[in-house]
């Protein structure tokens, strides 16, 4: 219960905290990207709610939900291993979606400076702490935040790529490390299960 509720909490925050969250708050998203925190999420939700049946059945001595449980957990492996594979798989892709979004967003705003985009790009700007494509167009009139270190963060597509790698490196590493924990407790569940058939079968 306890690795599902920080399964969820992590994924939320992946998902709503931080820079993803401005990329999700546009009409365009990195779709590749928030699919495997979506799986992350649902894998938690679905750990928290087995946790509680596999508890009731350790504390009843009941096979059925300790047979229940391990289905369960069978499942969650499966989506856990999954969605730590294709963070790893799919980092190219999410990288290349996102930065796509950037540029869409940077011709736009090269197109009508005055028009709505400005506030987006800024936006963005902002929570990557960098401003442009590359290291003369800050003298174009971008709108950019003050106080960024120049030129280190002068090239948002540089910017994108180390946020979104390191972001689905934690999520490979967290999925691949639940699905380890979920191994551990299918095989409490069956050791316990075959305990209670023998007592039984004794009395």
């Amino acid at each position: 219960q306890l690795a599902g509720l920080a399964v969820i909490a992590f994924g939320l925050w992946l998902r709503f905290g931080g820079v993803m969250a401005d990329f999700a708050s546009d009409k365009k998203s990195p779709e590749y990207f928030f699919m495997g925190l979506y799986v992350l999420v649902g894998a938690g939700a679905l750990m928290t709610t087995v946790g509680f049946f596999g508890c009731c059945g350790a504390a009843r001595e009941s096979q059925c939900l300790l047979g229940a449980f391990f289905a369960c957990l069978l499942v969650i492996f499966a989506a856990e291993f999954t969605a730590g594979v294709f963070a790893f798989i799919g980092k190219k892709v999410a990288i290349q979606e996102a930065q796509k979004i950037y540029e869409d967003i940077y011709h736009d705003y090269m197109k009508n400076p005055g028009g709505k985009v400005n506030r987006t790009i800024y936006r963005y700007h902002l929570a990557l702490q960098c401003c442009g494509k590359d290291n003369t167009e800050q003298q174009m009139g971008l709108p950019c935040p003050e106080n960024i270190q120049m030129p280190k963060a002068s090239n948002c597509l540089v910017e994108i790529h180390n946020v979104i790698d390191a972001d689905l490196h934690l999520v490979g590493i967290v999925g691949i490390a639940i699905a380890g924990i979920t191994i551990f407790g299918m095989i409490f569940s069956m050791v316990l299960c075959c305990a209670i058939r023998n007592t039984r079968d004794m009395i």
